[in-house]
């Protein structure tokens, strides 16, 4: 995932633009490699069942969540479900790396070669704030994989701290951050970029001026603080 392009260090969360389609056919997400779609076929069923589990695991949770009812909702057959998954575990794993794989997606996108360290930030906040604004489940489903699968509760996390210390390691190489930020301050941003979201793009957007707040606008706002603190000068 680390690419070069001119104007900045491209790390995994700054590659450039690539399929935004969800479950986009160059990914097998957390399946048995027998149960791989081999043809797009395949793959447009495997996307439908993602997709259907999405909402149901959004909107009832995963214990309440059934088989059945995620078929009906992807309008595939029952005996389709067992193809692609052994269980309903297998997918929920799934949906969490595919989630996950969706919004280092979305950040992505959003990023070009001529944008500065400190605009990279900005605009991936941003980014995921518009992710998690269309996906309000992603906080139910990934909160509940603390409990249903830790591991992949975990990896969730740490892929995206990788992620932003990569960034945060590029942009100390061109100068732009301090040369001796690494995993803590990965992990705070992140800490930071999660709550922001849920605030914002979950709970409901804030207003200012009687007028919404845009996803830019929150980004801008943490984005200062990342840039000036909070110690008055």
């Amino acid at each position: 995932m680390a690419t070069r392009k001119t104007g900045t260090h491209r790390s995994e969360a700054e590659g450039g633009p690539r399929d935004r389609t969800r479950g986009a056919g160059d990914r097998t997400t957390a399946i048995p490699g027998d149960k791989t779609p081999r043809t797009e076929r395949g793959r447009r069923t495997l996307r439908k069942l993602l997709d259907a589990s999405a909402t149901e695991f959004g909107e009832k949770g995963f214990h309440e969540a059934s088989v059945s009812s995620i078929t009906r909702r992807a309008g595939v057959a029952l005996g389709t479900f067992y193809t692609y998954f052994d269980s309903k575990d297998a997918l929920f794993r799934a949906l969490v790396l595919d989630l996950s794989d969706n919004v280092r997606t979305s950040a992505r996108s959003a990023l070009s070669g001529d944008m500065t360290p400190l605009e990279i930030e900005r605009a991936a906040l941003a980014a995921f704030l518009r992710f998690a604004r269309e996906h309000k489940e992603i906080y139910r489903i990934i909160d509940e994989a603390e409990f249903v699968d830790p591991q992949s509760y975990r990896t969730h996390y740490e892929t995206i701290a990788r992620r932003i210390a990569d960034r945060l390691e590029a942009g100390s190489r061109k100068g732009a951050f301090r040369e001796d930020l690494g995993e803590l301050e990965a992990w705070a941003i992140m800490g930071m970029n999660v709550f922001v979201g849920l605030r914002f793009a979950v709970w409901g957007q804030s207003e200012q001026d009687g007028r919404t707040l845009a996803p830019d606008e929150i980004a801008a706002g943490v984005n200062r603080l990342l840039a000036e603190g909070i110690v008055a000068r």
